[in-house]
Order: C-alpha cells, then structure tokens, then sequence
C-alpha cells in the first residue's frame, strides 16, 4: 500500500472539517514542487522512491526530495493564503508521512539518524516555511511498525473476510429454483461479459428480473476475476431500491456468503443537521469524527447490510456523520449501490478510488438508457448573469470590482447576438479570460477571510470554476450558447457550455473496470448508444428473449388520432371517449401519460366532467417524494381508476405496479422533445457527427420513454393487460421497428371499421 494511504487511515485525527480552504490546483502543486526542488544544492534528490515491509504488509512511495550534505529529508506541502489557519490535524497528518519516509529512508540507506522537514510552499509568494526536527531510526521505526501494526490488525481482517467472500461466492446457486425465460441468457452474458473483461450491453424485457439476473453472474465472476468490488449504478432512488431487494435475496439464499452491501445517499438525504455548517463548531457528528471513525468503522464491519438506515444506524451509535461515514465505507464494501454520478462524474468519488487504489471492479449501470441524458447533464455547465449581479450587490469590494470586469465582457457577448437564443462555434476567449481573473480573486478574497466562503458567494465561485474546466474541455461535441432575456431595460443571459456527446468522457471510465454491463429494456438502436456513450469496439451485445407470451398484453394502436400540438385541442374529447370505453369494457386501474402537464390536466378536466364515475388522481408539477407515494399508493388490487402522469416523468419507468394494481396504460404521445432552439441546435450537432440528426434528438428519445411506460403493465407471468398508442405516427414502420418485438400490435377497432371501408382485401386481412 502506498505511504498516504497508510497515514490517513491510521494517522487521520479530529474533527471533520469542510470549511473552505482554497487549495493549489494539481498543476500549481507541480510547479510548486519543482520550483522548490530547483532552489536546492547539486546533490539534492528529488522523488526519491522508498519501500519496505512490515509483515506481509509492503509500504512504497516517494519521498518530495533528500538532501544528502544536509542528511535531511523533506515532505512538501503546497498552499494558498495564511499558513497558521492550516488545521492542527492536517499538520499531524503531514508529520505523519514524513516520519515513515524517514524509516523507510533510515532503512534503505543504513543511516542512524535523519532530519525530517516539511516544507510549507506558498504558491502565490513561492515563500517557504521549513519545520524540521531530528529523528533517530530507532524513534521512526517504533512509529512505523506502530502504523504497520494498526493497519496490518485491520488487513488481516480484510483478507480472511475477503478469502472467505470468494469461497462463498464460488459455492452461490441462483436464488430461484428456476430462471425465468431469458434470464438465463442474460446471466450467462454478463458472467461471459465479466470473464472476458468486456463490455456487454443488454437489452430485456421489464419484468423479467434483470436486477438479479446480472447482479448474481457478477457476484458469481467475482472470484476468479478477483474483483475488488462491484459497482450498481442507477439514475434514481427505485433503482437503488431494486439493487437491494435482490442483493437480499441473495443474502437470504446464502446467508453464510457475509457479501458487504453498501448503498450511497445523496448528502441532502443522509444529512442530519441540514442547517449546520460540515464542520466542528457547527455539528456535532463532525466534531471528533476521526477520532471515532475507527470504532465506528469496525463496528460497521460485523454489519455486512449497509443499506442508508443501516450506516446511518452505525453512525449514530459512534456520533458520527452518517454521509461522510459512507464515504469512508465504500473502500471496505464488496457492492457499492450508488447514483451514476459516484462513478462517471468529473470528480466522481468512486472512480478516483479506483484510480488511487487500482481496484479491479465491475459496474453495473441500471436502466442505462438514462445514461446519454445524465451524462449530458454531468460535462455541462451554466453561469446566470442575474445570479451574478445579485452576488455584486452584497460582494465585498475586491470582489465586486472583479465582477464588474466580469459583467461587463459578459455585456460584450450581447452586441454580437440578434436573437434570443445563439449556438456559437467557439467559446468567447476573452470573456473566459476575465472569468479565470475573477475565480483568483475569490480565490486570493477567501484565503483572507475564510469565513466569508458560504452562501450565494460561495455558490457562484464554484458554478465558475466548473465553468472555466469544462470551457477547457470545449470540443465538436460541446455547444457554446446564450439564452438571452430583457429584464426591465437590461438585457440579461444565461450563458451554457452543453456537452452534446458524452463519449469521450464515459469511455475512460468504463474501459477502466474489469467489465462494465449496461442493461436496460430500451436499448433500441444499439448504434444510438454506442456512439454517444463511446462504448468500445469489442462491446458485445444482448437482445433477450422476453418471459411473457403476446397473449398477456393487447397493444392497440389508434391512428386515428392526432396528439401533434396543433391536433391538441381536437384530441381531447376523442382521447376521453377512449378511455372511458376502455375503462367501462375492463374496469381497474389505469396510468394515462401525456407530453405535458397542461395537456395531462386538459384531458382529466374533460374526463372529470363527463364522466364524474371514474375516479381519477393526478400527477402535479414538482410533487415531493411523499406526493409520488401517495400517487402509487392509489394502485391496489381492489381500486379502481385512471392515473394522470406526464411521459418521462417520475411514473414512466422504474414504478412497480404488478397484478391487478396496474392492468393497462394510454400513451397519448410518441414522447418527442420539444422543438425549440436548443434542441435543434443538437439536431443539427447529431446530424454533422452522426447523419441522423431528427432521429438522434428527438425519435429514439421519445420512443425509449414510450417503450418504458409501457413496460409498467406486465410485470409478472400472471400479468393481463392492455397498451394503447394513440398517435397516427404509431402506425409508420419505422415507429413499429422501434417497438419491443414480443408485443402484438393491432389497430383499434374503428381504425378497422374505417379500413374496411376501402375495398383492399390485404387492410381486411389485416383488420380480421
């Protein structure tokens, strides 16, 4: 293991403590290291390479540099602003290091004795501190063997857990006495996927238990692939809640197997105190948390189900922070449930872990066709010109001076726009100048007054920062825009650098584990997917056989409808008959799913007032977590009703709703974005990289969430139901060729009747 790595697990002490200490960048601590390596003698050494071993524990790194005249061995540290407000627990973390250096070094060299020194390197006034003291190697060797001793007591632990985890693992059988049609397959693609080291993508059907069915064959892999860890990553709470659900079927099948289960919360959701400051003085579960991380970390050990009430359960008891805690767990846990973000996010934690530690680990992505969005969303930034002036009203004076330079490169950008909205082939370089100008001295303002880095200020500081990185990733695959809005007499905007594909990013990240699995019920076109994700070349590829037989759905295809925007209003009475026919023929509970919330509430007014016997219940605009519970919580067995909810929104997918609590859908849209600006500025984006450019923005989207929404009705081998499209697009075969190829389409009966009328004997056919 490497030196800081020992340090901070057995060295880390005190509060925990997020206050804002503007730090170095990377490339600033190289230039500082060198800068102060270049100041030293002839024979000055620097990176000097150490190893040794303790046990069966080996410990390498490199020493910052050795100065042989002087016998002095120096650690650097750079920084930024007032060294004395450095905490005292990050200097003891530093001595730390340098200690063990200093025996590794004692130990390489034969030496007696060393000077250890730590070097305190100011990046802005490239002034050095020195703080040195003298060590015999006797002294360092009693500290190192004391870390070596705390760590190696808690490896050895670490392995026989891990020894037998993989014996438990290799002996796991399935579950279920049997595998559901297709489940098989797909297991044995992933183990296949896993054993390989490929990338797999897996397109099956909902219901058909894929959670489990790629889960188990990972677990399964895990041993002879010597996985670490194995990543579940997923785009919302549901799909965090399934990972669980079959991870403790598992458990419950093998309940010697002792698999450590983690899941990962948003900080908002984990957050005991959403009031206090992440520091000492404010909450109490900061103060002394690495005093008590130890105990609490052992503890959390004998507990191999880690869901967010069992950590938060383990932090408790010890008093410490339940969020950061699960931090510190993801480096023991075997599974890690998590938000895609944890793992493909700029400065996604658990793939710096991985990178740091070089984990051999498999991911899982859930319901990967989200995938393209999120990650569009994760190398995107934004900047508000309103927002900024709001910040320049209350700023202090060095930094308002810095934002009125900002605000007026900023006003510049509006001399060359004529329209409301403008795509922009290049990012505006002097702006982006003044930007950068503007970041130093927040940056320079905070290292001064560090209590002044909280609230809407702060907020600012880091939605520039982010925008000047991403600025500086700025390729074919970015769009530089300006939605610009007259406030009063000033003309304000918002300015957007809008990742358009995601692949160059995601790539990395998957090509980095052992195997990366993205399964999903909408997959369709795989090429789609492929080239905005940037899968690699040797990714295979998996259609499974769906579970259910065409007989359990019925999906009606009404042509003779329009749900276009200008068709709206002349849809709404025809759309209401169709779902009180509907309801009347086969009473039970219904989801109705429209583009839009005031299209959704059109319908159910009408449909409340002609028909007042149905009962009816409504998606809103922002319903909270309690509000959508309460919503599927109308879906029993015994009910009766239509459900209103938006296509794509919070009803569409990961719901599940088996039996009589859900028997059929109306989709009352092909699910398309909306045109505006934005979306055909990536139109036109798609059509240049990919030649498809309605078909990448606005088709394969929209089809997803109407496969998706379909896919809440049959969710078991018992399942009856019925799916109606209603949408004259439906019809086209290019809209077909997009739909799951079990399903049985078949026009409406007065689509039928109005064919009949054609004197065609294949429409007959057809209609029979």
């Amino acid at each position: 293991m490497a030196v800081r790595e020992l340090c901070e697990f057995t060295a880390k002490a005190g509060d925990l403590d997020l206050r804002f200490t503007p730090s170095p960048t990377a490339q600033e601590g190289i230039v500082g290291h060198r800068t102060v390596a270049a100041r030293r003698g002839p024979g000055y050494q620097s990176e000097v390479a150490l190893s040794g071993v303790f046990h069966e524990l080996t410990i390498r790194g490199r020493a910052d540099g050795y100065d042989a005249e002087l016998n002095q061995l120096e650690e650097v540290k750079t920084y930024r602003g007032d060294l004395a407000s450095l905490p005292a627990n990050h200097r003891q973390l530093h001595w730390a290091q340098v200690k063990v250096y200093g025996w590794l070094l004692c130990q390489q060299m034969q030496l007696t004795e060393v000077n250890l020194a730590l070097v305190y390197f100011n990046i802005i006034s490239e002034h050095e501190t020195l703080v040195q003291q003298r060590f015999t190697a006797p002294e360092l060797q009693a500290f190192f063997e004391a870390q070596a001793g705390i760590f190696l007591s808690w490896a050895r632990q670490e392995l026989a857990h891990r020894e037998a985890r993989d014996h438990g693992l290799s002996a796991l059988k399935f579950p279920h006495p049997d595998f559901r049609t297709g489940q098989r397959a797909l297991a044995e693609s992933v183990y296949k996927a896993v054993s390989t080291g490929r990338c797999l993508m897996a397109q099956a059907p909902t219901g058909i238990g894929k959670t489990i069915g790629t889960v188990f064959p990972m677990l399964k892999a895990a041993p002879t692939r010597k996985l670490d860890k194995v990543f579940f990553l997923t785009a919302k709470t549901p799909g965090r809640k399934l990972a669980l659900d079959a991870l403790s079927v598992i458990a419950r099948s093998a309940p010697q197997l002792g698999v450590r289960v983690l899941e990962m919360v948003a900080r908002d959701k984990a957050c005991e105190y959403p009031e206090n400051a992440c520091n000492g003085d404010s909450c109490p579960l900061a103060k002394g948390f690495y005093d008590r991380l130890p105990a609490a970390r052992a503890d959390a050990m004998t507990t191999p189900w880690l869901d967010q009430a069992g950590t938060r359960e383990v932090a408790l008891r010890h008093g410490i922070c339940p969020y950061y805690l699960s931090q510190e767990l993801a480096r023991w846990a075997d599974v890690v449930i998590a938000d895609y973000n944890y793992y493909f996010d700029l400065s996604g934690m658990l793939f710096g872990l991985c990178q740091f530690n070089q984990w051999r680990v498999a991911v899982l992505v859930d319901e990967a066709h989200n995938m393209v969005e999120r990650a569009r969303q994760m190398y995107s930034a934004t900047l508000d010109q309103h927002s900024m002036n709001q910040v320049r009203q209350s700023a202090p004076e060095p930094v308002k001076k810095a934002l009125q330079r900002l605000n007026r490169e900023w006003n510049a950008l509006h001399k060359e726009q004529v329209a409301p909205y403008q795509a922009y082939a290049a990012t505006p370089a002097r702006f982006l100048n003044t930007l950068s100008q503007c970041i130093t001295t927040f940056g320079d303002y905070f290292n001064e007054h560090p209590h002044a880095a909280n609230g809407e200020l702060q907020s600012f500081y880091f939605e520039a920062i982010q925008f000047g990185r991403i600025a500086e990733l700025f390729d074919e695959h970015f769009l530089f825009d300006i939605s610009k809005r007259e406030l009063g007499s000033k003309a304000l905007s918002r300015l957007c650098l809008r990742n358009v594909v995601p692949a160059g990013f995601v790539r990395p990240r998957l090509t980095a584990a052992i195997s990366a699995v993205l399964f999903s019920a909408t997959l369709n076109p795989r090429h789609y997917y492929r080239d905005l994700l940037g899968l690699p070349d040797t990714t295979a590829w998996v259609d499974v056989e769906s579970p259910f037989q065409r007989s359990q759905l019925d999906v009606e295809i009404v042509s003779r409808i329009s749900t276009r925007f200008t068709h709206r209003q002349a849809s709404l009475a025809p759309i209401v008959e169709l779902i009180a026919r509907q309801f009347e023929a086969r009473p039970g509970n219904y989801l109705a799913f429209f583009s839009s919330f005031d299209y959704l509430q059109q319908v159910a007014e009408l449909m409340e007032r002609s028909h007042p016997q149905v009962t009816v219940w409504k998606q809103s605009r922002g319903m909270g977590e309690a509000d959508r519970q309460a919503f599927l919580d109308r879906f029993t067995p015994d009910s009766q009703g239509i459900g209103f909810a938006v296509l794509g929104g919070a009803f569409g997918e990961g719901i599940d709703l088996p039996g009589a609590r859900l028997i059929g859908a109306f989709i009352a849209t092909l699910g398309l974005a909306q045109i505006n600006p934005v979306n055909e500025q990536l139109k036109q984006r798609m059509s240049l990289l990919f030649g498809a450019g309605y078909d990448y923005t606005y088709l394969y989207p929209g089809m997803q969430k109407v496969v998706q929404a379909a896919g809440r009705v049959i969710r078991g081998q018992d399942d009856r139901g019925v799916v109606v499209l209603i949408d004259d697009r439906f019809a086209e075969p290019k809209i077909q060729q997009l739909l799951p190829a079990w399903w049985q389409l078949k026009p409406s009966p007065a689509n039928c009747l109005r064919a009949l009328r054609i004197d065609s004997r294949a429409q007959r056919s057809n209609c029979q």
